[in-house]
């Protein structure tokens, strides 16, 4: 690994993403961190995953700085998370027949987006889809399984990632 290592931990009942001294509050999965992620159990995976590329709302802010590549998504942009289907935790085009989230969102989280590189080399059937690094929900409300900060945080961490990157999901310590 070349790149830097942003951890993912906890720190009593909040969630925090750290680089070096610093720190960001973040916000996890509703279904807690697991070793053995499964779609829809609403958890964050534990374990080291690529940054692999931003998406973001041109509509909504101009492109960010960051050493990702990146690419302004659009109003058809979604991502399947149907285990029966070929794309797989894959980018598609809307509408698609099989289950998908839409990525073009009224709620603003998906303003940002980060895909992290688990269960993508290849996509296991049912192991868990569309787990991304993405602005949180007022109070930091629990995702589906994604890493998210406030947009504020989001976009001046933005800088600091690049190409080789990599999020670290720690497992609760015994204090946690």
């Amino acid at each position: 690994m070349t790149g830097k290592r942003f951890l993912v931990e906890q720190d009593g009942p909040q969630f925090w993403l750290r680089l070096g001294g610093r720190r960001w509050r973040c916000a996890v999965g509703r279904g807690g961190l697991k070793h053995d992620k499964l779609e829809g159990d609403g958890a964050t995976p534990i374990g080291l995953w690529p940054l692999r590329e931003l998406l973001y709302r041109p509509d909504r802010l101009n492109l960010p700085a960051c050493g990702l590549p990146a690419r302004a998504l659009r109003p058809n942009d979604g991502w399947c998370d149907d285990p029966t289907d070929s794309a797989y935790n894959k980018p598609v085009l809307l509408p698609y027949a099989a289950g998908h989230e839409t990525l073009w969102r009224d709620d603003g989280v998906y303003d940002l987006i980060i895909p992290m590189g688990y269960n993508d080399a290849p996509p296991v059937a049912g192991k868990g889809s569309a787990i991304f690094f993405h602005v949180a929900r007022e109070n930091y409300a629990p995702t589906e399984g994604c890493v998210a900060l406030s947009k504020t945080d989001l976009l001046a961490l933005l800088p600091l990632i690049g190409q080789g990157d990599v999020i670290e999901v720690l497992a609760p310590g015994p204090a946690a």
